[in-house]
């Protein structure tokens, strides 16, 4: 199983789409409620939100295998050396086997190379996939955001931050 990193075009938006909102979705099912879940989705993975974005580069790569993208991320230069993750999600049948690890290497390599001298994630508290994936990579955790949606609900993130060492 051959792993592609390659830089997303518009031909991917419904599978971006798909892999994002099905990711976003596990990560806060049965923490927020399904209107807050179904209104965020909307807003944030629809396929012309979604066009928009890679337009826009805000997803940075995917992970292909064969012709199925299977993993997305994106990020960016938030401040002057400063990178951040935005998102980073693999399909459920294909987590466990280095294709995140691989996309947040591709982006980190870009990030280094645009000057990132650290890169920071927002993680949903507890997020028990994300969590340890971030700490193995040598994220630590910095702070907890609350934040109040729309719903009156709380979301409740967990920034991490890493050193980026450049050789």
């Amino acid at each position: 199983m051959k792993v592609n990193i390659e830089k997303p075009d518009i031909t991917h938006t419904e599978a971006i789409a798909a892999i994002c909102a099905a990711g976003w979705r596990q990560t806060v099912e049965g923490v927020l409620s399904e209107a807050y879940i179904a209104d965020n989705i909307l807003k944030w993975y629809s396929n012309q939100k979604v066009k928009e974005d890679i337009k826009r580069e805000s997803y940075t790569y995917i992970a292909r295998i064969d012709d199925v993208v299977v993993g997305v991320i994106g990020g960016g230069i938030t401040t002057a050396g400063i990178g951040e993750i935005y998102v980073l999600y693999v399909k459920e049948e294909h987590r466990y086997h280095g294709v995140g690890r691989k996309l947040l290497d591709a982006l980190t390599e870009e990030q280094m190379e645009k000057g990132a001298k650290e890169q920071w994630v927002s993680v949903q508290e507890g997020n028990q996939r994300g969590i340890p994936f971030y700490e193995s990579r040598g994220f630590i955790y910095e702070k907890k955001k609350v934040t109040t949606v729309h719903t009156g609900e709380e979301q409740v993130s967990l920034r991490y931050r890493r050193e980026l060492i450049h050789n």
